[in-house]
């Protein structure tokens, strides 16, 4: 049992729910490929942030010098993080920007669909994964069917979108 068990590392373990049973042998999505997906949205998000933070400064807070600098400690800095990986996977469902360049989705153990609550739980997932000193992050490696904090808290996992003659959670 345990070899078959380790021999299948990559693929979905069900354990409790008829949804979970679907997912069955559904092929989860590799640790480079989440942190692609992580970073590209990272990247997205500070790049949407920049013009809108300025803006705010200098027309609504009439800032004349300034001095902007990303800190993940600032509440409004916050914000637009959970906002864009919130309404993004809710919109998307699952799949930001970043996860669809690295083609990885995230799926519902709950439901069809990812929502907007899921979505947002998920979100702030991440910022646990963060105040674990990363080790949230890391838990890829040893927790069952490769479950991030986030995904734990949301219920959810990632899966790997490219097609490689395997059952996707699509089917």
């Amino acid at each position: 049992m345990s070899q078959t068990l380790t021999r299948h590392k990559d693929r979905f373990h069900p354990t409790e729910s008829a949804r979970e049973h679907r997912l069955a042998g559904t092929r989860l999505a590799s640790f480079w490929q989440r942190l692609l997906g992580y970073f590209i949205d990272l990247l997205i998000a500070v790049v949407l942030w920049f013009p809108v933070e300025l803006a705010w400064r200098h027309y609504a807070l009439h800032e004349h010098d300034v001095h902007m600098m990303w800190d993940f400690h600032e509440k409004g800095n916050i914000v637009v993080m959970l906002l864009y990986w919130g309404l993004g996977n809710y919109f998307g469902n699952g799949r930001t920007p970043g996860k669809w360049v690295a083609r990885t989705r995230i799926v519902s153990l709950a439901s069809e669909r990812m929502g907007l609550w899921q979505s947002f739980e998920r979100a702030l997932g991440y910022g646990a994964a963060i105040l674990e000193g990363g080790l949230g992050f890391l838990q890829f490696f040893w927790a069952h069917n490769r479950m991030c904090a986030q995904d734990r808290l949301a219920e959810t996992i990632v899966v790997d979108t490219r097609k490689h003659g395997t059952k996707s959670e699509s089917e």
